[in-house]
């Protein structure tokens, strides 16, 4: 289903979520929500309803679907690879599919292009590490066979294993500017961590990856200190457990959407790097504005002029 910034669900997804984060500060809040919280009740409605809507979609090209299907073919030839459908044959509970797919859509949506915004900022701050970045992608194209530079970048020429080094800067941006800076889980029954800490049914776990990702015990005096040379080693991104860097959970709890994320980012920071130059247009330090992820307050306002290059060369 096709998305923008300014349409309905997008302005109260936004609002919806920035509420609901504001509740972490505010002790009172379903007490202030009684009388100022008509703004976020119908924000969540307007997600709902998206959310319903996603199913009597599903639902519908699902029916289309059957009903194209010639009954002599293979029923394997009617199912559809939609995840939405398939949960709808799994589950049949219409409520609880359309909060699963609200919940895909919150653990997705967002936190892949606001990762994006950070990388950018970064770029535009340290301009050896957009260098190293372009001499990557110039490396890559090279290796393919290209002499000049090509009238439209093939970004599928850059994968995380090919391209280490803009992956290094994507896993470093993550470091610093963690899409969901803070996470908590509730235990459904009693159980006991690794370090032998027991926890009763019931409670609930919080941890800051914003703050762990700037810890000088795990990340060395450098640690506030925007470095991608910190995740190579002998020319290979080093793989941290997710204990040291939480950003994509880890375990049967580990990020669905990892390697899509890996792969789009390191496609379109190396192909923007090497097809723009950025000029910023703000002044002093871009921050977070309240979420229950880490948009940048105002985005992120900059200039892009298109790269010049020399006839019949990839300089």
């Amino acid at each position: 289903m096709e998305m923008h910034a300014d349409d309905d669900f997008s302005v109260a997804f936004e609002y919806a979520s920035g509420a609901t984060a504001r509740r972490f500060q505010n002790p009172l809040w379903y007490i202030t929500e009684l009388v100022f919280g008509s703004q976020l009740r119908r924000s969540l409605e307007s997600v709902r309803s998206f959310g319903r809507s996603i199913v009597a979609s599903a639902q519908k090209d699902s029916k289309r679907e059957r009903d194209t299907v010639d009954s002599s073919a293979n029923p394997a030839d009617a199912i559809s690879g939609s995840l939405i459908q398939s949960l709808l044959e799994s589950i049949g509970d219409e409520k609880t599919v359309a909060d699963a797919a609200l919940n895909y859509l919150s653990a997705g949506r967002d936190t892949t292009a606001q990762a994006l915004t950070w990388a950018f900022y970064l770029l535009m701050r340290h301009r050896y590490v957009t260098g190293q970045v372009r001499k990557e992608v110039r490396e890559a194209l090279v290796n393919a066979d290209m002499d000049t530079v090509p009238d439209r970048i093939d970004s599928t020429l850059f994968t995380p294993v090919s391209m280490p080094y803009t992956m290094a800067v994507f896993y470093e941006t993550l470091r610093l500017y963690p899409p969901v800076p803070f996470e908590f889980k509730q235990a459904e029954q009693a159980t006991t961590l690794p370090d032998g800490t027991l926890l009763p049914k019931s409670s609930v776990v919080l941890w800051c990856p914003w703050a762990m990702n700037r810890s000088k015990i795990t990340w060395g005096d450098d640690a506030d200190t925007f470095r991608p040379e910190r995740w190579l080693l002998d020319g290979k991104v080093v793989n941290r457990s997710p204990s040291e860097f939480p950003v994509f959970n880890g375990g049967p709890r580990t990020c669905l959407g990892k390697k899509m994320a890996e792969a789009i980012a390191v496609q379109v920071i190396a192909t923007v790097t090497w097809t723009f130059d950025f000029m910023h247009q703000y002044d002093g330090d871009r921050v977070s504005k309240t979420s229950l992820t880490l948009p940048m307050d105002g985005g992120l306002p900059c200039v892009l002029k298109k790269r010049s290059f020399a006839p019949g060369s990839l300089l």
